[in-house]
């Protein structure tokens, strides 16, 4: 009896660290990652969640980049899409930035990328084909971009009437910055 379950553990054991060995990102699931914080006693704080390798709030002695924020959070993940941001943007401290998906990750089987929208370059009806996205908050992000010129960061979205946090959040993975 005793041999079967120690067979079973040892063959369990095996099979883990094969697994790791052939994908060592097995385990990289960001939305069970703890974030990390460099600690610092002076500084600007930024935090990036997303599609990074070590979400978290870094601190920084200067104004920085997105790229340098990217770069202190260990880079992005292969599933990062790199058109819903511009890594020479500068970035204000204390704000929160994400780095969206290319593809839907709850969906284990899937591999087409996420259907988005170009918040920079869309028509007003294109827009809407978001879920989340009502005709007025496009009529706004519209308004927004010809008033200020195009979005800088996905962020920004939050700063255009009728897009609260709740809104930002539902629609963040399915907007990019440019083509």
């Amino acid at each position: 009896m005793y041999k079967i379950i120690i067979g079973v553990v040892i063959a369990a054991a095996v099979i883990i660290i094969g697994f790791m060995i052939i994908d060592p990102k097995v385990n990289n699931n960001n939305a069970n990652q703890t974030p990390q914080t460099t600690e610092t006693n002076s500084g600007n704080t930024y935090t990036i969640e997303g599609e990074v390798n070590k979400p978290g709030t870094y601190v920084f002695s200067d104004n920085i980049t997105m790229g340098d924020l990217i770069q202190a959070g260990g880079g992005t993940t292969n599933n990062a899409d790199y058109l819903a941001f511009f890594e020479e943007s500068p970035l204000t401290a204390g704000n929160t930035y994400y780095i969206a998906s290319k593809y839907d990750m709850t969906d284990v089987c899937n591999n087409q990328e996420i259907a988005k929208v170009n918040i920079n370059a869309d028509d007003a009806n294109t827009l809407t084909s978001i879920n989340g996205i009502t005709s007025s908050i496009a009529s706004s992000i519209v308004s927004y971009r010809t008033s200020n010129g195009v979005f800088k960061t996905i962020e920004q979205l939050t700063e255009v009437y009728g897009i609260g946090n709740a809104t930002y959040r539902k629609i963040r993975n399915f907007v990019t910055l440019h083509a």
